[in-house]
């Protein structure tokens, strides 16, 4: 399975690439939302892992292109990732597109677990793990 991770930060990054690997995950990285969006084109993914703050194009804008796209891509299950802490964060995100929505510091439990969720209901609906 290939999990595409857009986040600027490399040690953020890093953690969540280690946490990946334990489970046999495959993990792209790309640092920023436009390099992230150049992978998705190229590239097939189970599920994207995008960072909400960012320089440049931030995780919201990215989200709505990857929704807007007019391909099987633009259904991809995207999970937000955020040290933001707004209380409607997680909602925005969700009416934006975002499947889920999970904070920083990430927890390993809770990044497979929302995995998990995800990918479930992507089967459920017609999807397939990349």
């Amino acid at each position: 399975m290939k999990v595409l991770f857009i986040e600027d930060d490399p040690m953020n990054r890093r953690v969540v690439k280690d946490m990946l690997n334990v489970a046999g995950v495959t993990m792209i990285e790309a640092e920023s939302a436009e390099h992230g969006l150049d992978l998705l084109d190229q590239r097939d993914f189970a599920v994207l892992l995008i960072d909400l703050r960012m320089p440049g194009m931030d995780g919201m804008t990215a989200l709505r292109h990857i929704r807007a796209r007019s391909d099987a891509k633009a259904t991809v299950p995207i999970i937000i990732v955020t040290a933001d802490i707004a209380p409607d964060l997680r909602e925005r995100c969700l009416a934006a597109g975002a499947d889920d929505v999970i904070f920083k510091p990430i927890a390993m439990d809770e990044l497979f677990g929302a995995m998990g969720t995800v990918l479930a209901r992507d089967i459920e609906n017609g999807g397939h793990i990349s």
